[in-house]
């Protein structure tokens, strides 16, 4: 697939449009769970974060947005020359804080609905009718005393009113939560945004669950990884000592953990320093972020000597029945540091391998599978990624496969049908005419 980041010229913007329908349709419908931290409505990206997010909404996607208010909260404090306290990250909050919270959070709140009420023609909200709603929708209860601490007025959550939030999102609103809640006798409580999120994205059962984080500690730790994250990786990474990860990262990453163990299939983590930072991680293949997933047991990795067996598993059933050739054991074992592995609980549920010709920038995909009882979720996809990331850290400009059976999955990957005169010289002089497999081409980006 051509490179479709400049949307400058015609050519450009039509790309680009084709490159994001499937994801327009796929996204339709969906529940999305968006957090804001307050870093970024302090950011000269806040007016574009705010009209990418309207986009989305006009793309028919439900949109919860809850907003942080951390950096407004302590410029308010600052300016009432109150010292604030935190506990274990968690800010206490005693009555004069929360006059200050209170300020901080309603005069957020009224730029962001602002910001959605735009419509003039001369900005992307051109055209544009949103209705955003907002009220008592998370209960709260005192956290009370904790570390020998009153922590006052700081709360946590104690019921989401989701049948609320759901009969908001069916009539077309854009819902606004913010790190407010209330309890049954009316008193206000401080919590904090990202759990808010968290127990959101949870008891709506959203598709995704996006935080958005600035280009720090966190952005530079998570461009290390791969762009997706176990649970138990993602968990690693927040017990490191040496993570580097302030406070309000920490929160980002432990709320992205909670959602994913409650049921939130994946979370995204996305720094909105980039340009179109939500567009390009939800409307594009690659994406730009790092994800969390729910099944942190999948996890992919380099194979070792002793999963040979698990791979020999995986394929030998696919070579009889013709749909991969044949490996023997010792040419696997040869190559196996070529082999990549999806592992559940020391179980291989898939595998894959690339092999590189390096003098001609390219490398080939070779064999793609997934155990019987794994099939039909995103295991190939997953490892077509994975191979992609690593193909493009090589230096190589294309990926080629060989395929009798499925290349309609590759073409809807990115593949595109070719010729034997595509191979590489030395894959070629190998090509076995009597399977005639289909040659098909994917162009990368360069890494």
């Amino acid at each position: 697939m051509r490179d479709c980041s400049d949307i400058s010229d015609d050519n450009g913007l039509v790309a680009a449009l084709r490159a994001s329908a499937p994801y327009v349709h796929a996204h339709r419908g969906r529940t999305f769970v968006i957090h804001l931290p307050g870093e970024a409505a302090a950011s000269d990206r806040f007016a574009d974060l705010i009209y990418d997010i309207a986009l989305l909404h006009s793309l028919g996607v439900k949109i919860v947005l809850v907003f942080g208010a951390r950096p407004q909260i302590d410029a308010a404090m600052a300016a009432a020359d109150i010292a604030p306290n935190f506990v274990a990250g968690v800010r206490v909050t005693d009555g004069a804080a929360l006059a200050c919270v209170r300020q901080a959070v309603g005069s957020l709140q009224m730029s962001i609905e602002a910001h959605l009420s735009t419509s003039l023609a001369s900005t992307p909200m051109g055209g544009a009718r949103i209705a955003t709603v907002s009220g008592n929708l998370v209960t709260a209860r005192p956290v009370g005393v904790a570390g020998g601490v009153d922590h006052g007025h700081t709360g946590e959550i104690r019921r989401i009113d989701t049948a609320s939030l759901a009969a908001h999102l069916s009539r077309g609103h854009i819902v606004l939560l913010s790190c407010i809640g209330y309890s049954p006798s009316g008193e206000i409580f401080n919590l904090v945004a990202e759990d808010v999120a968290a127990a959101t994205a949870t008891e709506l059962a959203a598709d995704k669950f996006v935080l958005l984080h600035p280009g720090n500690a966190m952005h530079a730790r998570l461009a290390r990884s791969a762009p997706g994250l176990s649970v138990e990786g993602a968990r690693t990474l927040l017990d490191a000592p040496d993570s580097g990860l302030s406070v309000p990262d920490r929160a980002r990453l432990a709320a992205a953990i909670a959602a994913c163990q409650t049921g939130v299939e994946r979370a995204h983590l996305v720094s909105f320093e980039a340009d179109g930072a939500l567009l390009r991680e939800l409307y594009s293949r690659d994406g730009i972020g790092t994800m969390v997933a729910a099944d942190s047991y999948d996890a992919i990795r380099t194979a070792r000597p002793e999963d040979l067996g698990g791979v020999l598993a995986l394929i030998e059933p696919l070579a009889a029945a013709g749909l991969l050739v044949a490996r023997s054991r010792e040419a696997i074992e040869l190559d196996i540091e070529r082999y990549i592995v999806m592992a559940r609980d020391g179980l291989i549920t898939a595998c894959c391998a690339l092999m590189p010709y390096a003098e001609e920038a390219i490398g080939e995909l070779a064999c793609v599978a997934v155990h019987p009882d794994y099939r039909g979720g995103h295991r190939a996809a997953d490892l077509l990624a994975e191979v992609e990331r690593r193909a493009q850290a090589q230096g190589l400009a294309r990926l080629f496969v060989l395929t009798t059976k499925a290349p309609h999955w590759f073409i809807e990957h990115g593949f595109v049908a070719s010729s034997i005169e595509a191979l590489p010289l030395a894959k070629r002089a190998l090509y076995n005419y009597q399977r005639n497999s289909a040659v098909l081409i994917k162009p990368l980006a360069p890494a």
